[in-house]
C-alpha cells in the first residue's frame, strides 16, 4: 500500500513519522516544501506535485489547518479532485466543520474518491507517541480499510457514523477541553485572590476527584507562566467558533467561545491554549 500524506504542520509531521516507523511506504506534499525535511530524513519521498502524489498513492491522508485550507486541498484548481483519484481513499484528519466534511465527501463521491473525516483528539505529545483518539465518519467498509493505519496513529479509532460524524465528535470533545482549561484557569485565579497559592491549588486539584492528566501536564507551564504551544490557543478559538456555528448553543459553550475569542484578539493566539489564564487575569 502506497500512502500519500498532505499537510506537514506540528501534528502532521509526527503522525506521518509513525507510519514510516511502522514500515509503510510514504510520499509527502506540503505547500511549504521545506517542512518535509524531517520526514525525508526518515525515508519518505517528496512528491514533485500534489497531482503526482495523488496518482501514485493508494490512500491519501490530509491534515491541514482549517476549512478554507481543506476545501482548497480537495476542490482547488490544482487540488486532489483535479488529479486522477478514482477508486482511492482519502482520510481527512483536519479539524473542520461537519458541514465542510459533508461537502468534501459529496464532491469526492462525484469524482469516485472515497472519503473519511477522521479528526483526532490529542496534541503534539500524543501525536508523537501514537496515542491519539481518532473519531471517524464515513462508510464502515472504508473505515475498516483505513483502520490498520489509524491504529499506528492512535490508541483508539472509532467509527461513529456517516460523513460529518467524526468532525462533530471532534468539536464536542474540544468544547469540553476548552471549558476545562478555562475552568482550571478561573479556579486558580479565584484561589489566588483569596490567598491560596497557585502551586498549592494545583496540588489540591491534582489530588482531588477532578484531577486529570491534562491539568497535571499543564502544571509546570502554569507555574513558570510560560506557554509554548502544544495546542495553540488560536486553534481552540477556531474550534469553539465552529462549535458555535454548528447551531447547538449552551451557556458554557458561549462563555468559552467569548473568552478564547477575546484572548485571540489580545494577541495570545500563538501560545498554548492554557494561556487563556493570562487573558482572564488581565480582565
Amino acid at each position: 500500500m502506497k500512502i500519500g500524506w498532505i499537510g506537514l504542520g506540528n501534528m502532521g509531521v509526527p503522525m506521518a513519522s509513525n507510519l514510516l516507523a511502522a514500515g509503510y511506504e510514504l510520499s509527502v506534499w506540503n505547500r511549504t516544501p521545506e517542512k518535509a525535511a524531517p520526514l525525508l530524513a526518515l525515508g519518505a519521498v517528496s512528491a514533485s506535485s500534489l497531482s503526482r502524489l495523488v496518482e501514485e498513492s493508494d490512500i491519501l491522508f490530509t491534515m491541514v489547518s482549517d476549512d478554507e485550507a481543506a476545501r482548497e486541498i480537495y476542490t482547488g484548481t490544482e487540488g486532489i479532485l483535479a488529479a486522477s483519484c478514482k477508486g482511492k481513499l482519502a482520510v481527512d484528519m483536519s479539524t473542520i466543520s461537519p458541514d465542510t466534511s459533508r461537502f468534501l465527501a459529496a464532491r469526492c463521491r462525484e469524482a469516485g474518491l472515497r472519503f473519511l473525516d477522521a479528526p483526532v483528539s490529542g496534541s503534539v505529545g500524543p501525536a508523537k507517541e501514537g496515542t491519539l483518539v481518532i473519531m471517524v465518519g464515513g462508510e464502515r467498509a472504508d473505515f475498516e480499510e483505513a483502520k490498520p493505519l489509524l491504529d499506528k496513529l492512535g490508541k483508539v479509532a472509532l467509527h461513529l457514523g456517516p460523513n460529518g460524524a467524526g468532525t462533530s465528535a471532534k468539536l464536542a470533545i474540544n468544547l469540553l477541553l476548552g471549558i476545562t482549561v478555562q475552568g482550571v484557569s478561573e479556579t486558580l485565579l479565584f484561589a489566588r485572590s483569596l490567598g491560596v497559592s497557585t502551586e498549592q491549588m494545583l496540588n489540591i486539584i491534582s489530588e482531588s476527584a477532578v484531577g486529570t492528566p491534562l491539568i497535571r501536564g499543564k502544571a509546570a507551564s502554569i507555574l513558570a507562566d510560560d506557554y509554548p504551544a502544544a495546542f495553540a490557543l488560536r486553534h481552540m478559538a477556531k474550534d469553539l467558533r465552529l462549535a458555535s456555528e454548528a447551531g447547538v448553543s449552551t451557556p458554557l459553550a458561549e462563555s468559552a467561545n467569548a473568552s478564547y475569542r477575546h484572548a485571540l484578539e489580545s494577541g495570545l493566539g500563538d501560545l498554548d491554549l492554557m494561556a487563556i489564564i493570562k487573558d482572564l487575569e488581565g480582565k
